[in-house]
Parts: structure tokens; sequence; C-alpha cells
């Protein structure tokens, strides 16, 4: 087998020892090259180039979440093509790891390696569905171009979270859980739109849903972890099927604390929920408007402001190995 090892050296739970190590024990089961990123974007270029190079049958992407989200836009910039493109396989080094985890990988990368070893030599794999967001056509934002996600979007208050994340990385502060806990208390009291939100869902053949402050889209579930225990906004949803969607039309004191305590106490039974709460499983398109300009994030990754994005839920786009 011929693979592709993308390695983000800047991955914040391996050191260079460990890679070594990794790379070494693929070398052993596959015909390896192992490429470290050098830019943003980087990932995403080794992806396509594997795509459209017809010699390489596996790329694993060693990092975090970022990185594999960029290699998955890389394989996926002509489309799903899950027969003939390359497999995908991942070595968690991120903080969170949540795609990796929600495939049901160990979140050590060295426990992973050899989980991915031990698929690679007993042929196991899966064909998982996607989600891909756009901006809306006869929207301001209709050139914005198309972007595939792994396992979660958000536009408005979690889009912020992530932002001040990724500032604060920027100045040179570690990504920690503590630092993410630190920047939604800092969103929350920031937030100019959290009693009369401005965002709606729009569904085909279906009466809008207004006035909304949170937007999550999960293509999975847990849709993120705090340290070791998985968080479930939106609990059904599944790699099997379309896309779910979490909305909050409020986010008063109070009704933080209630769905904070909810999706701590969440369950794959049971999500946040209420009368401010609402819930939709399985959708193949919908889009998400808003009245003023909002925080977009894709699995973990800000991407600036946004007034309008629509969401495809795309199954069976790629194949992974599990």
């Amino acid at each position: 087998m011929r693979a592709l090892l993308v390695v983000n050296p800047a991955a914040t739970t391996t050191s260079a020892r460990t890679r070594d190590v990794l790379i070494h024990a693929l070398a052993s089961e596959t015909k390896l090259e192992a490429v470290t990123t050098e830019y943003r974007g980087h990932a995403r270029d080794l992806g396509r180039q594997a795509a459209e190079s017809g010699n390489v049958d596996l790329v694993v992407a060693l990092g975090g979440d970022g990185t594999v989200n960029e290699v998955v836009n890389g394989l996926l910039h002509s489309g799903p093509e899950p027969e003939r493109l390359p497999g995908l396989a991942v070595v968690p080094g991120g903080s969170t790891n949540v795609f990796a985890r929600a495939l049901g990988l160990p979140n050590d990368a060295v426990e992973a390696t050899g989980a991915l070893l031990d698929a690679l030599r007993e042929g196991r794999e899966r064909t998982i569905g996607l989600g891909l967001a756009a901006g809306t056509p006869g929207t301001e934002d209709e050139a914005v171009p198309s972007r595939w996600f792994t396992f979660t979007a958000g536009l408005g208050f979690d889009g912020g979270v992530v932002g001040r994340v990724e500032q604060q990385r920027e100045r040179g502060r570690k990504s920690t859980h503590a630092l993410y806990v630190r920047q939604v208390v800092r969103q929350f009291l920031a937030e100019s739109n959290r009693r009369h939100g401005t965002v709606s869902i729009e569904r085909p053949g279906e009466d809008p849903v207004t006035d909304l402050v949170v937007a999550i889209v999960s293509n999975t579930s847990p849709w993120t972890y705090l340290g070791n225990r998985p968080m479930y906004t939106s609990p059904k949803a599944s790699f099997d099927k379309g896309l779910d969607v979490l909305g909050l039309s409020r986010l008063s004191t109070a009704a933080v604390a209630r769905y904070g305590t909810q999706l701590l106490t969440s369950s794959p039974e049971r999500g946040p929920h209420g009368k401010h709460a609402f819930s939709l499983h399985d959708l193949d398109q919908f889009t998400l408007h808003s009245k003023v300009p909002l925080p977009l994030q894709m699995d973990g990754d800000h991407l600036g402001l946004r007034t309008s994005v629509t969401f495809t839920g795309v199954r069976r786009a790629l194949r992974v190995i599990v």
C-alpha cells in the first residue's frame, strides 16, 4: 500500500521523537512518504496532490482536527468519489481530536497508530458522510467557496468562541480546555444579540425557524469534548445520516447556566432541550441566514464573518480506515 503521511509539526500532543516512532511503525506496513506541513493550507494542498496523482492509496493525517479538515478538503477538491480516491486515516495529535474520537480511535497517538496498523492488516474501513458548506446563491456571500467539514460547523456564538481561541493561540497561549472555557465566558459577556437572535434556518418546503442566537450543525456525535467528557448537542447525529442542527433562541444568564448544565450532563440519549432550544435531525440541505454578519466556524477553525451559508449533508463521501 502506498501511503502519504501528512505531519503537522505544531501538533500539541506529540513530540518530534514520538513522530519519528510513529513514522517508523507506519513505514513497516506501507510504502510511506512523510511530509511535514510548512504553512496554513499545506495539508489541503498535499491531500489534493495525493487525490490527483493516482499513485497514493492512503493519506494519514497526523495532527489535530484542523489538519484533518485540510486533508479532507484536499482529497475532495473535485468532489467525493470514495472508491477512486485515497482512503483517509487519522493519528490524533491535537488538543481535542473530536473527529478521531468520534470514529472510535484512541486519543493517544501511539495507541491510535497501533489501531490503524491493525485495521490495515484486517482491511477494516467504512465510508462516512460529511458536511459541505457554501455561500448562498443570491446573497452577498455567494462567492464564498464551498468547504467540507467532518464533525461540526456553527454560525454565531460558537464561531465567536473559536475566533477568540485562535487569537489567544496567535499570541502564544497554549490550546487547553481551560482556555476554551475562559473564551466561552468572554464571548457570552460580549454577545450583543444574546436575547434577540439574528439567525434563521430555512429548509425547502418548511417554515423558517427564526430569531436564533446559536446554530450548531453536527455531522456526528459527540460534538466536542471537555477533557475526557463527551458533549452531545445533537445526540442522534451520525456519520451515516444527514446533518443535525441545534438552535438556541436565548442566551440569558439563566439560559446559559441551564444549557451549560445540560451539555455537561448530556448523553447519547439526550442533549440540550427546553423552551428556547430547537433541534432538527438528518437534514440533506438547509440554509442559515443572519441579519448581521456573524462568525462562522468549521471543525474548530474560524472562517470569518458570514450572513448566509447553505449546508448540504453528503452521504458516503469519504473512505476512512478504522
